[in-house]
């Protein structure tokens, strides 16, 4: 699984013009997964994202989780997180999982996550086309690869 995670001030995501889901101070997940990805890939993330420390303590350090401020998680989909660029210029998305694999692994990942990070974790819709909206805060953006642990 790969995840690039945004501490954000506000963040949402929309379905044919429809909000789905919005979120305030938080984190925005962008999530994919591949085809060798299993289960404890999404526990080892799911626990690593809710004990990372991006929020601001009272000495302005980034000090404190999700769950500390009470934050708030969204997590949506993202298959083109697994491109692969290396021949030509159009990206191959082998790596990626199908969807019998994919979406079992992406509401397992989110039940996790929202166990770790005591919070109820919004989504968008899988495989569906989302604009998704947000306001970085810091600017804060880290990726995590469960592959190398980092």
């Amino acid at each position: 699984m790969r995840a690039v995670i945004q501490r954000v001030k506000q963040a949402s995501v929309k379905i044919n013009g429809k909000i789905k889901a919005s979120i305030s101070d938080g984190i925005l997940v962008l999530l994919g997964i591949e085809h060798e990805d299993t289960k404890a890939d999404a526990e080892w993330l799911a626990g690593k994202l809710a004990r990372l420390r991006i929020f601001d303590d009272d000495q302005g350090v980034m000090n404190l989780d999700v769950k500390q401020i009470c934050g708030e998680v969204l997590v949506i989909s993202q298959f083109t997180l697994h491109a692969k660029t290396k021949k030509g210029n159009r990206p191959s998305y082998i790596q990626a999982a199908i969807p019998d694999k994919a979406i079992p692994l992406y509401e397992y990942f989110n039940v996790c996550l929202g166990k770790h990070a005591d919070t109820d974790v919004k989504t968008g819709e899988f495989g569906a086309m989302m604009d998704v909206e947000l306001l970085n805060s810091g600017p804060v953006t880290i990726i995590i690869d469960t592959k190398s642990k980092e």
